[in-house]
């Protein structure tokens, strides 16, 4: 049985070429063919994360998806955030210290965590793409769709 999801573009955090995971290397850009698949990652839980900026870099790479939306593109391997596991990659970036940074390009973002000063605290408020529980663990919910107000949902993937 097939149902009809509805979202609003609003919900799409960003979207992924022929791929349903998480692959900040496989992002939407200006290419795509017609046999090309595109997969929503929409926008999940919440969470508000408290740092203590302990070194000069954070060790993030932060992208945007040109529509206002920020979000973590990699994360280097034994960095201050790769020792915070509430953060991962793929995560939206909505605000920095209470600032909403929705609309700002990736590099605006990048310089404002660069001038946090170092072993001062931070928050970061940031959104999850979703993610469902099935059969095969936990996956994210990236729906194929062929419109951007409609997605439709098979019963497993």
């Amino acid at each position: 049985m097939e149902t009809e999801l509805f979202l609003s573009f609003l919900q799409i955090l960003y979207c992924t070429l022929n791929t349903p995971k998480v692959d900040m290397e496989r992002l939407l850009g200006s290419q795509i063919g017609l046999e090309d698949f595109i997969f929503a990652h929409v926008k999940g839980i919440k969470k508000e994360v408290n740092i203590n900026k302990s070194e000069d870099s954070l060790g993030l790479t932060i992208t945007d998806n040109g529509t206002g939306y920020a979000f973590i593109k990699r994360i280097k391997d034994g960095s201050l955030i790769d020792s915070i596991k509430t953060i991962c990659v793929g995560d939206h970036i909505e605000s920095i210290n209470g600032e909403d940074i929705i609309g700002w390009r990736h590099y605006d973002v990048a310089k404002k965590l660069k001038e946090l000063k170092k072993d001062e605290p931070f928050t970061l408020k940031l959104i999850e793409p979703k993610k469902a529980f099935g059969k095969f663990g936990c996956v994210y919910v990236c729906e194929v769709f062929p419109s951007l107000a409609c997605l439709s949902k098979g019963s497993e993937h």
